[in-house]
């Protein structure tokens, strides 16, 4: 698709694992700005995007409410095309939040295991994937990682191994 004719796609940051940065003096990770748009920029995108910050919180801490303000979020965004960065320990749920509203657009969760700023991460990568599962799937919420994509209602997160797979 080329990116001059194609309609917009919004990135709906939500912090998780993908935003955290490592504060070496105190030796913890904390929140300060997102890390998508310098992703993107390494990235070399040239998909027209709108990043909008919802939050920058660990998904562990992300309530009911917060998961209303993400679906809301969805629900007012004038793009039909939306990925979601979210930490990974509960992204399923926010996924199944999104998904049961069956908005007639493509919604795309993704997140990392290990936070960008540490140089290692996957978060690059499945940015990239779910930028492109976003623009190839058709409508519905998935939740994109590892080079996989899920369908909400069938996914979830192996604890034991921290890969996320279907529920059969």
């Amino acid at each position: 698709m080329d990116s001059a004719d194609s309609a917009p796609l919004r990135i709906l940051a939500t912090g998780g694992t993908f935003d955290k940065a490592y504060l070496e003096l105190e030796g913890r990770l904390h929140f300060s700005e997102s890390h998508v748009p310098e992703m993107l920029r390494l990235g070399r995108s040239r998909l027209p995007v709108v990043v909008e910050t919802l939050m920058l919180i660990d998904s562990l801490e992300m309530t009911e409410a917060h998961r209303g303000q993400v679906l809301e979020a969805c629900r007012r965004a004038g793009e039909d095309r939306i990925v979601i960065t979210h930490g990974t320990d509960t992204m399923e749920l926010t996924a199944r939040t999104v998904g049961a509203a069956r908005l007639a657009k493509t919604i795309v969760l993704t997140g990392a295991m290990v936070p960008y700023t540490f140089g290692s991460s996957d978060g690059l990568f499945n940015l990239g994937s779910a930028l492109a599962f976003a623009q190839a799937l058709p409508l519905g919420t998935y939740v994109a990682m590892n080079g996989r994509a899920f369908r909400w209602d069938d996914v979830r997160k192996n604890k034991s191994t921290g890969v996320f797979e279907g529920l059969a």
